[in-house]
């Protein structure tokens, strides 16, 4: 089987290198970025000019892009060259509406459409650890399944295409709440003279401890706002899960105070630092 890989971004890098390093077969790659490809070639994959000549030599096609309307314009590219029994998995995290219009689309030129959005960061998607949401057709799921293992250990199919990205959305929505409380606690902590150490040792003794705390205090602690998970990406998602909450008349209260820290870091301009600098927003750092 041929895979092929369109997108090489911060997690894509790490996701497509698994592959080509696991997979027996050839592995081509497309990135608008020149010098992803380039770097993917040098570690194995098959450097293509467009996504259409990638998705014309793939078996299984893979897409990881940023937001709907990329997931969109990679499907007008490569229709013409999909044919009847290709795969196309995408494992972006965007509009559950917009990847269940795209599967239809698929379906319809007799190939199979999954959508499979990530969670965990950067050191997951190195190690091949990553969790793995998955929105198919039950039939498909088997056949993914082995591939998708290349790059997560935790790999569940949560039902028909969109599900996989709703239990994403999900997901990290609740993260973010987790962040919120830890960020307005732990501030709160440091006011009387706790320093993050003692306090995550602290929250670790009891019911409040948390896999956020755990693996971010080192980090809040140092002021490290190095990019793994941006907090731009976040906000996208709290958006999305803004928009399924009024669709679905379910008010959700905690995610829109969450939401609102997310817009008033936008709104500072720390996009494009990682997620846990919502802490910076809290603290008060980032008001006018």
């Amino acid at each position: 089987m041929n895979i092929g890989f369109i997108g090489l971004g911060i997690m894509g890098e790490s996701m497509c290198e698994n592959i080509i390093n696991k997979h027996n077969g050839n592995v081509y790659v497309f990135d608008l970025n020149a010098a992803q490809v380039a770097k993917l070639a040098d570690r194995g994959g098959i450097p293509c000019n467009s996504n259409a000549e990638l998705a014309g030599k793939s078996d299984l096609i893979i897409s990881m892009v940023p937001r709907s309307e990329h997931l969109q314009a990679v499907c007008q590219e490569i229709l013409p060259s999909l044919s009847a029994g290709k795969i196309w998995i995408d494992m972006s995290t965007v509009d559950p509406d917009a990847s269940v219009a795209v599967s239809k689309t698929v379906k319809a030129k007799g190939c199979q459409f999954a959508d499979a959005p990530v969670v965990k960061s950067k050191p997951a998607a190195i190690n091949g650890t990553l969790g793995i949401y998955v929105g198919c057709d039950e039939t498909l799921f088997p056949q993914i399944e082995p591939i998708l293992s290349y790059m997560g250990c935790n790999v569940i199919r949560m039902g028909g295409n969109g599900s996989g990205l709703v239990m994403k959305i999900c997901h990290n929505t609740l993260v973010a709440q987790i962040q919120n409380g830890v960020n307005e606690t732990l501030n709160l902590a440091a006011h009387f003279g706790v320093d993050p150490e003692t306090f995550a040792t602290a929250i670790s003794y009891g019911g409040g401890q948390n896999f956020y705390l755990d693996g971010q205090w080192k980090n809040l602690r140092d002021e490290n706002w190095t990019t793994a998970f941006s907090l731009e990406n976040m906000h996208k998602d709290l958006g999305i899960c803004q928009r399924l909450s009024k669709e679905a008349d379910v008010p959700m209260p905690g995610m829109e105070n969450a939401k609102s820290v997310y817009d008033r870091g936008m709104a500072a301009g720390i996009g494009k630092e990682d997620f846990r600098a919502t802490y910076k927003v809290v603290r008060g750092d980032c008001d006018a």
